[in-house]
C-alpha cells in the first residue's frame, strides 16, 4: 500500500511537471531530501522515482515559456565554478573511475539546482520550495522528536536509509538547518492555530536532533540558538522561552547523553574525535601537496598512509571544510566559501532593505531565517561530511530568487496589471 501510494504521488507529479515543470523541480526537492521510497518495503524502493521526475521536468522545461536563465546572482556563479573545479579534481584526482560515482550524484544534484534557478521566479515559487525543503525534514524530525520523547531519549535518531542524511549526525544537522525555515514558515501563516502547530514542530525537531546524540549537532543548535535571539530584536521573551524549551528537552535525556557531551571537553580522550582530527591532517596534508587535490575517493588506507598522522585510523572527513579541502585542495575550498559568503550576504540585503515596507517585509524575515540556516550549517558542518546535501543549496536558490524579486520589484507587477474581468483578486501569497 505505501509504494503505491509513493509512486501513485510521483507519478501525478510527473504528469502536471509536463506542463508546470516547476511541479517537478519541488517534486525532486521532495525525493531528493526526505527519500519517502526508502520508508517502503516493496517495489518503490528501488525504483528510479527521482530519474523519472527529472526526465518530466526537462520535458516541461524543454515546451514552457516560463523559464529564464539560471545565473540569477554572483552565488550562481561561483556555483558553477566550484562544479567545474570538482570535474577537474575527479579527473586529476587519484582515482578517477572509484571517483565518478560521487561526481555523478553531485552533478545531478547541482544540475537540479541550476533548473531550480530557471524556473522557479514568483513569491509563490520561493514560498513553495521553502514548505517543501523544510517540510520533507520537518515531518522526519517531527517524527523522531516523539520518538526522543516517548523514549526518554534512550535511543538515537536516525534519517532516511540510502541517503545523505541517513546517519544519525548528519539528520540533527538537516533538522537544525530546517528549524529557521519552519520559524519563517510560521511567519507567514495569518491562523494562530496554524502557527501553535509550527511551534510544536519545531520544538520535536529541536528534540530529534538533541535525540541523535551528536555533539557537533549540540554546539550547531547553541549557535543557531542566538543567532536566532540576535535575528528576533534580541528580545528577552524569546530567550527565556528557548532556555525553558531547552531546559525542557534536556530533562527527558538520560545520563548516557550527558556523558556523551561532556566528551567534547575531553575530546583527546574519545576515539572518534582522534580519528576526526587524524581525517582533517590527512585532508590538509594531502592539499598541499596534491594542487587539485585527491578527489572524491580518498578515505582509504592507502591515502592515509601516505598523508595521515595515524596511517591505519581511517575516517571521513567529518567537516565540510576539511573535506572539500582534501577532494578538492586550496582552490576548491575557496570557492566553496566563497559561495557561501555571497549567500550570507544577500540575505543580509534581504534582511536590510526587506523590511522598509509591508509588501517586502517577508523578504526581510527570510533573509534573516536563511542567515540563521547557514550559521547551524558552518558551524555543524565543521564536524560532519555534509558538503553536498541538497537542504544548504536550496537555500541558496531561496536567497537568490528572493534577491531578485526585490530587485524587479515584482511586488509592483499585479498593482499595474489590470484585473481581468469576472476574476477575483489574487490572494497575499500568489500576487507574486
Amino acid at each position: 500500500m505505501r509504494d503505491l501510494l509513493i509512486v501513485a504521488i510521483v507519478a501525478s507529479g510527473c504528469i502536471v511537471a509536463l506542463r508546470r515543470p516547476w511541479i517537478g523541480v519541488l517534486l525532486w526537492t521532495w525525493l531528493s531530501i526526505m527519500n519517502p521510497h526508502r520508508y517502503t518495503y516493496g517495489f518503490a524502493y528501488s525504483t528510479p522515482l527521482a530519474a523519472a521526475t527529472v526526465v518530466a521536468t526537462l520535458l516541461g522545461l524543454l515546451f514552457t515559456k516560463d523559464k529564464g536563465s539560471p545565473f540569477k546572482g554572483a552565488p550562481v556563479t561561483v556555483l558553477v565554478l566550484f562544479m567545474c573545479w570538482m570535474t577537474l579534481t575527479s579527473i586529476f584526482g587519484f582515482d578517477p573511475v572509484n571517483n565518478y560515482p560521487q561526481w555523478n550524484k553531485i552533478m545531478k544534484i547541482d544540475f537540479m539546482i541550476l533548473i531550480a534557478l530557471a524556473l522557479l521566479c514568483s513569491k509563490k515559487h520561493i514560498l513553495a520550495l521553502t514548505a517543501v525543503s523544510a517540510g520533507s525534514v520537518a515531518l522526519l524530525g517531527a517524527k523522531g522528536g516523539i520518538f526522543t520523547l516517548m523514549t526518554a531519549g534512550s535511543y538515537k535518531v536516525w534519517g532516511p536509509p540510502g541517503s545523505f542524511i541517513e546517519d544519525n549526525n548528519e539528520f540533527a544537522l538537516a533538522a537544525i538547518i530546517t528549524i529557521p525555515l519552519l520559524r519563517f514558515l510560521q511567519l507567514q501563516l495569518p491562523q494562530r492555530w496554524l502557527r501553535n502547530t509550527m511551534t510544536a514542530i519545531i520544538v520535536l525537531c529541536a528534540a530529534a536532533a538533541i535525540g541523535s546524540y551528536s555533539r557537533g549537532a549540540f554546539v550547531a543548535i547553541i549557535a543557531m540558538g542566538a543567532t536566532f535571539w540576535w535575528n528576533d530584536g534580541k528580545k528577552p521573551g524569546v530567550l527565556i522561552g528557548m532556555f525553558i524549551l531547552g531546559g525542557a528537552t534536556l530533562m527527558f535525556m538520560p545520563e548516557q547523553w550527558f556523558a556523551r557531551m561532556d566528551t567534547i571537553n575531553n575530546y583527546q580522550n574519545d576515539d572518534s574525535a582522534m580519528g576526526r582530527i587524524n581525517a582533517w591532517w590527512m585532508a590538509w596534508n594531502l592539499a598541499k601537496d596534491q594542487f587539485f587535490g585527491g578527489g572524491f575517493d580518498i578515505y582509504n588506507l592507502a591515502i592515509f598512509s601516505r598523508y595521515a598522522p595515524v596511517p591505519n585510523d581511517v575516517h571521513a572527513a567529518h567537516s565540510i571544510y576539511f573535506q572539500v579541502l582534501g577532494e578538492h585542495g586550496f582552490i576548491g575550498l575557496f570557492l566553496f566559501l566563497l559561495l557561501w559568503w555571497l549567500v550570507w550576504r544577500e540575505a543580509g540585503k534581504l534582511k536590510k532593505i526587506g523590511i522598509g515596507q509591508t509588501e517586502t517585509r517577508w523578504l526581510s524575515e527570510l533573509g534573516a531565517m536563511c542567515q540563521v540556516s547557514l550559521i547551524g550549517y558552518a558551524v555543524g558542518g565543521a564536524f560532519l561530511s555534509l558538503a553536498y546535501f541538497d537542504l544548504p543549496y536550496n537555500v541558496m536558490v531561496m536567497v537568490v530568487l528572493a534577491s531578485r524579486w526585490l530587485d524587479r520589484k515584482a511586488w509592483l507587477e499585479d498593482i499595474e496589471r489590470p484585473p481581468v474581468l469576472g476574476k477575483p483578486p489574487l490572494d497575499g501569497i500568489a500576487k507574486a
